[in-house]
């Protein structure tokens, strides 16, 4: 995944709103209103939540008569994943390696 792309995903993925729509609309396809009457919110502020992740990728919308129906991109939650998953794999091979330092007799000093 491109740094700039990442960027907006872990953007878009840091409001808790949008981590839920992004959730529901990987199960179903649901309508822009029909997402709206879930939220303590207006409208309009369902849809700007809507396109934020539209344009992270992490949703996808096409219209279906007059409403706007938005699905989840299972794709680009898979690349956020594979990112995670090599800062992770960064992250314990630090930490194994210390251990590996602290466990040596001399207690890893020069």
């Amino acid at each position: 995944m491109e740094e700039g792309r990442a960027d907006r995903v872990f953007r878009a993925l840091a409001d808790s709103t949008r981590r839920d729509i992004v959730l529901r609309t990987l199960e179903a396809e649901h309508s822009v209103s029909a997402l709206a009457r879930d939220y303590p919110m207006s409208f309009a502020a369902v849809q700007k939540h809507v396109a934020v992740l539209e344009e992270a990728g992490l949703v996808t919308k096409r219209r279906r008569g007059r409403e706007q129906l938005v699905r989840g991109d299972v794709d680009t939650v898979r690349r956020a994943a594979r990112l995670l998953d090599a800062l992770e794999a960064v992250w314990r091979g630090r930490a194994e390696r210390m251990s590996e330092i602290l466990a040596e007799p001399d207690g890893g000093t020069p």
